[in-house]
């Protein structure tokens, strides 16, 4: 019984990540579970994927806005530099999220007015999965209007947002995420600094 369940719950997951995959593809916004808050995404290439994420938030373009990246080869495609320090960090159990300076590949309305983009290495089955098989960052900014509150579970989100994304995941619905990033910062001298514990 126990082999069956866990057989159940890859094969749910597997054909929630080819759904979302599906709807990343055509420049959808997507609705899903991360390792730290519930998140709006999108293909993170696709300016116009991005614009429809802003607008859903209410949110201003260039203001910035979080990337999840499967691993440090996926990194490295969208980055000139990166620090060495930036493996230990990634490595890290609790969510850490690095702002890159001059980051290349993503949309431009994407990259903040100062050339930055935050990025986030997930450990997430889900995120891992999803990430893995689109091949591209993927947009993941918490799922509220901005200036409301963050919302710690599904049944939170705002409805104005079901109704407007495009895919929602059907996983990890009864799960409280109420755990943000550790947030880092590279400054001008390629040195990583502190900036959210």
């Amino acid at each position: 019984m126990f082999l069956k369940c866990i057989f159940e719950k890859n094969i749910s997951m597997d054909l929630e990540v080819k759904k979302a995959v599906d709807a990343l593809n055509k420049g959808d916004v997507i609705l899903y579970p991360t390792d730290t808050v519930w998140g709006i995404g999108c293909d993170a290439t696709n300016p116009i994927a991005v614009e429809k994420v802003y607008k859903i938030k209410k949110r201003k373009e260039k203001k910035p806005m979080l990337c999840l990246i499967e691993d440090l080869n996926m990194l490295k495609l969208y980055l000139d530099k990166i620090p060495v320090e930036v493996k230990s960090i990634s490595n890290q159990t609790k969510p850490t999220s690095i702002i890159y300076p001059n980051p290349k590949g993503f949309a431009k309305n994407l990259i903040s007015y100062n050339k930055t983009i935050g990025i986030r290495i997930p450990k997430h089955n889900f995120c891992n999965k999803l990430l893995k098989r689109f091949g591209k960052p993927i947009v993941s900014t918490s799922a509220n209007i901005s200036f409301e509150k963050t919302p710690t579970k599904y049944s939170q989100i705002n409805l104005r947002i079901l109704e407007e994304v495009d895919h929602i995941v059907n996983l990890e619905k009864d799960i409280i995420k109420a755990f943000p990033s550790r947030i880092y910062k590279i400054d001008k001298k390629g040195k990583l600094i502190l900036i959210r514990q």
